[in-house]
């Protein structure tokens, strides 16, 4: 709970020297302001996804799957207690994040809209969440988890906005993070402290609503094949 905090304030410390120093107000705050809630929910979303994705991957290296599968629970259950599981873990986080921040000089995160800190909060984490059971279930080693880590979540959590705004930058980059779904969950999280958004709230609501529906249709699907879970 407490090792993102640390890794969190390092990002904020880091690129808050380095870009903050000319006191640039971004969206109305200064910028340390404008990192803090985009790396709170960054944090939460990246432990959202590895709790769900290492719980069934752990399991079915062990062999333990077993002990899981054979309960008489329903897929429906099975996904119920995994995505619970990766949202207390993310919250805690986010917790522990915020309230680290809170006590750091030099960045101020007021909650200005509870709403919408915990709808794009909990939307964006389940996505991860469900994102984490797919690589769980696909996983046959750790080398598999890790390359989606790598290659899917990072790239897709560092270009979503969480460090700059999109009006800053080209075209094709601005094109590229509204198709990024983690640019709704950062940008509508961020707006519930600083009480400004970088893009169309209502749209990122609908946005992460369909994409989440379409993910637990897949994976409860998958679950219930028992593809890749049962031998």
């Amino acid at each position: 709970i407490w090792a993102p905090a640390m890794t969190t304030l390092l990002f904020l410390v880091i690129f808050a020297v380095a870009l903050g120093r000319n006191n640039t107000l971004i969206l109305g705050v200064p910028y340390a302001d404008f990192l803090g809630p985009g790396l709170i929910v960054m944090g939460m979303i990246q432990n959202s996804f590895a709790n769900t994705s290492s719980s069934i991957l752990v399991a079915k290296v062990q062999g333990s799957i077993i002990d899981v599968m054979m309960p008489p629970l329903s897929a429906g259950e099975l996904m119920l207690a995994w995505v619970g599981g990766a949202l207390t873990r993310a919250w805690l986080v986010g917790f522990a994040v915020w309230t680290a921040m809170a006590l750091a000089p030099g960045v101020d995160v007021p909650i200005r809209d509870p709403l919408l800190v915990v709808y794009f909060g909990t939307m964006g984490s389940l996505l991860l969440a469900l994102l984490g059971i797919l690589t769980g279930i696909w996983s046959d080693k750790f080398d598999h988890a890790a390359a989606v880590t790598n290659f899917v979540i990072q790239p897709l959590t560092l270009l979503s906005g969480t460090f700059y705004v999109i009006d800053r930058v080209s075209p094709l980059m601005a094109t590229l993070s509204h198709a990024n779904p983690f640019f709704y969950v950062i940008d509508g999280f961020r707006s519930g402290f600083i009480g400004n958004s970088d893009g169309l709230l209502l749209q990122g609501a609908l946005v992460l609503a369909l994409v989440n529906a379409a993910l637990w249709v897949v994976c409860y699907k998958v679950v219930k094949s028992g593809w890749k879970l049962r031998a």
